[in-house]
C-alpha cells in the first residue's frame, strides 16, 4: 500500500474503497477480524488515529452490510417487511449516499470521531 503513494489521503482513500468493496462480499465480523491486523498498521503508520481508523473502518462495512450482493441488512428487511430484494436495493439509494456523505466527513475532518477522547 506505501509503495503506491506517500500521501496519507491517497492511502486512506484507497483502504476505504477496498473496504466497500469488501463490505459487499463479506461478512462485518469477518472482515473486521481479517483486515484489522493487515490494515491498521498501515492507518497508524501513515499517521492515523488506531481510534479513527477503526470508526472509518467500521463506516466503510457498514455501507457494505446494505449493499447487495451480500447485503444483510437487505435480506432482514426483507423478511420482516415481506417486499423484494429489489424495492428494498431502490429505498434504500438515499440512506447509501447519506452514509456514503457520513463517511467522506469523518475521513476529512478526524476531531468529529476523536471529540470524546480528549
Amino acid at each position: 500500500m506505501m509503495s503506491v503513494s506517500e500521501n496519507p489521503i491517497v492511502i486512506i482513500l484507497l483502504i476505504t474503497l477496498l473496504l466497500l468493496i469488501v463490505g459487499c462480499f463479506m461478512d462485518t465480523l469477518a472482515a473486521i477480524i481479517i483486515l484489522t491486523p493487515i490494515l491498521l498498521p498501515i492507518a497508524v503508520n501513515i499517521g492515523y488515529d488506531p481510534v479513527h481508523f477503526g470508526i472509518i473502518m467500521i463506516l466503510n462495512l457498514a455501507i457494505g452490510f446494505i449493499t447487495p450482493p451480500l447485503g444483510v441488512n437487505l435480506f432482514v428487511g426483507s423478511g420482516i417487511s415481506g417486499l423484494s430484494i429489489e424495492t428494498l436495493s431502490r429505498a434504500i439509494i438515499p440512506f447509501f449516499f447519506a452514509m456514503l456523505l457520513t463517511l467522506i466527513i469523518v475521513i476529512f475532518i478526524p476531531q468529529l470521531s476523536l471529540f470524546f477522547l480528549g
